[in-house]
């Protein structure tokens, strides 16, 4: 699916109530979850010890730190959407997460988004997003994020 294109807040809100994409695939490696491991100081060993892991944990494998899933959003929006006219982009807040279902090192997980409010905020672009990281191969979610960011667009 090709990007959205938003160049203005009028833009954003032609989309509201709308799935406005989704990204590809991205691997949730053991590398990966170790590098976070290591850059938050969050060793648990569900995360971190693959021997420990596949003697306790269901599947025998270890699972992505939640944190670690919320923060592939922002790189995966940006395969969702494009925006020209973008100056700087903050993270504003989340209003609701919740982490549905382990992801497995060696998972690939996507960005689903969808649209739900855009409205004009300190003169940026404000967007309420929901954004659902899906599992490859799995039904149930590993997580839905209702997120909040501050768009400051040029002007047109």
């Amino acid at each position: 699916m090709a990007p959205r294109i938003v160049r203005t807040i009028d833009d954003a809100r032609a989309l509201i109530g709308q799935e406005i994409g989704v990204s590809g695939w991205v691997l949730v490696s053991q590398p990966r979850i170790d590098q976070f491991a290591a850059a938050t100081d969050d060793h648990q060993w569900i995360h971190t010890d693959t021997a420990r892991a596949a003697r306790e944990m269901p599947g025998g494998q270890t699972i992505a730190h939640g944190y670690l899933l919320l923060s592939l959003m922002p790189a995966l929006m940006e395969e969702v959407v494009r925006m020209p006219t973008l100056e700087r982009a903050i993270n504003y807040g989340l209003n609701k997460v919740r982490f549905k279902n382990p992801v497995p090192a060696g998972s690939r997980v996507r960005l689903k988004c969808v649209l739900l409010q855009a409205q004009k905020r300190a003169g940026a672009l404000q967007v309420v997003l929901e954004n659902t990281l899906e599992i490859e191969g799995q039904a149930k979610p590993a997580c839905i994020a209702e997120v909040i960011a501050l768009y400051f667009l040029a002007a047109g």
